[in-house]
C-alpha cells in the first residue's frame, strides 16, 4: 500500500495509474508496515517536507478500537457519523478525520479549494490516500451548536447573537463564493475553542457549488426539521440561497427558545406546519431579535432577509435587551408581512 500526503488542497490531480494500494480492516496491532514508493504520484501530490512515507497504515476504521493511518491514530466518534478523533504521533496535535471512499473524496472536498480562507470555515490539514479510501484531517474541535444548546437548554439574546453572527458571516462567505450550503443546520457549526465562543462550519461536504450567478438547485435532501416551505412544496428547482436563509431562521429560533419552531413526531404533521409556516414566538424576546427572526422564517422565499443582509441586522449591533413582547405570540399565515416596528431611520431595510 501506498501512502500520499498534501497539506493544500488546490494539489488535488487526476490520474491513478501504476499505484497498487492494499487496504486492510485490521487493528493498530496487526497492521503490517508498508514498503517505501518513490514512485507514488497519485489524486493528490506530496507537499513540500511532507515526502511520502513509510508508516503503518490500516484500512477503514470500521471497528471500535484505535487504527493507525500513517502517522495518525483514529478513534471513531459515537456521535458523529463517519468521524474520527485523532492524534497526531510525530507531533502529539489532535485532530478530526473525515473517511471518505476514494472515488468521491475529491468531489468531496472540492469546495475548500475554491473558497477563499475564512476564519469561521474548518480548514483541511492534511490528506492520506489508502486504495479504498481517503482520510481528511482537520483542526480538533470542542463540540457542536446543537448539543451545546440543547445544554444550555436556550441561549440569551447576548450570547446567541454573537454566536449566530459567525454562523450568517459563514454562510454570507459562501454564498459570495457561489456555494450554497443546503443541509444547513446546529451541528454543521462546531466550537474551535474550549470556551466555546467562537464557531466554525466543519465541513462543506454536502454543499452544492453553482456554475454561475443563478442558485437555483433542485436536490431535497436535509433535515426536515430545517427544510423549507418551497422544498416540500415541490415543483422542481429552488433558490439555494434563499433555503439556506430559511435554515439560518430556524437555526436562531432554535437558539433563542430551545425548540425547533416546527415540531412533530409525524413526518407528515411536521411538513404540514413548515408549509403552513405557522410558528409560536414566545414571550422575552426583544423586538429586533422577533424582527431578524420573522424576515428569516417567511412562507414566500424572496421576502426572506440574505446571509448578507443578516450581518447589518440591528440585533447585532447596540443593546439586545429592548422592550420585550408581553406574551406567547402565534405567527399565522396571516402575519407573514414584515413585521412594523418603530427603529432608527437607517434600520426600517429590515422591518
Amino acid at each position: 500500500m501506498s501512502v500520499q500526503w498534501s497539506s493544500p488542497v488546490p494539489c488535488i490531480r487526476t490520474g491513478r495509474s501504476g499505484h497498487k494500494r492494499v487496504d486492510t480492516d485490521e487493528p493498530v496491532a496487526k497492521c503490517a508496515r508498508l514498503s517505501e514508493s518513490s514512485g507514488d504520484s497519485g489524486l493528490l501530490g506530496s507537499s513540500p517536507g511532507s515526502p511520502v512515507c513509510a508508516a503503518p497504515l490500516c484500512g477503514t476504521p470500521t471497528h471500535q478500537g484505535p487504527t493507525r493511518i500513517g502517522q495518525f491514530l483514529l478513534l471513531p466518534l459515537a456521535d458523529r457519523s463517519g468521524v474520527h478523533s485523532a492524534l497526531d504521533m510525530d507531533t502529539g496535535e489532535e485532530l478530526v478525520c473525515k473517511v471518505f471512499d476514494i472515488g468521491l473524496y475529491q468531489e468531496k472536498i472540492r469546495a475548500y479549494s475554491m473558497l477563499p480562507g475564512h476564519r469561521n470555515i474548518a480548514k483541511i490539514k492534511d490528506i492520506v490516500l489508502g486504495e479504498q479510501k481517503a482520510y481528511v484531517f482537520q483542526e480538533k474541535d470542542f463540540g457542536d451548536m446543537h448539543t451545546f444548546v440543547k445544554s444550555c437548554k436556550r441561549l440569551s439574546e447576548d450570547q446567541a447573537s454573537k454566536l449566530f453572527y459567525q454562523v450568517a458571516s459563514a454562510v454570507a462567505h459562501c454564498h459570495q463564493a457561489g456555494i450554497v450550503l443546503g443541509d444547513l443546520k446546529l451541528r454543521k457549526f462546531v466550537f474551535s475553542d474550549e470556551k466555546r465562543t467562537h464557531l466554525k462550519l466543519e465541513g462543506l461536504e454536502d454543499c452544492r457549488i453553482l456554475a454561475g450567478a443563478e442558485d437555483s438547485v433542485s436536490d431535497t435532501h436535509g433535515c426536515p426539521a430545517y427544510v423549507s416551505p418551497e422544498i416540500l412544496n415541490g415543483g422542481g428547482s429552488y433558490s439555494g440561497k434563499q433555503a439556506d436563509a430559511w435554515s439560518m431562521g430556524v437555526m436562531l429560533y432554535t437558539m433563542l427558545v430551545g425548540r425547533y419552531p416546527f415540531h412533530d413526531p409525524d413526518p407528515a404533521t411536521l411538513f404540514s406546519k413548515i408549509r403552513r409556516g405557522q410558528y409560536c414566538l414566545p414571550e422575552g424576546l426583544s423586538l429586533k431579535a422577533r424582527c431578524l427572526l420573522r424576515s428569516l422564517l417567511r412562507k414566500e422565499p424572496g421576502e426572506r432577509l440574505t446571509a448578507a443582509e443578516v450581518l447589518i441586522h440591528p440585533w447585532f449591533h447596540g443593546n439586545t435587551q429592548d422592550n420585550t413582547g408581553g406574551s406567547e405570540q402565534d405567527v399565522s399565515s396571516t402575519e407573514q408581512t414584515v413585521p412594523q416596528i418603530d427603529l432608527e431611520p437607517e434600520d426600517d431595510l429590515f422591518c
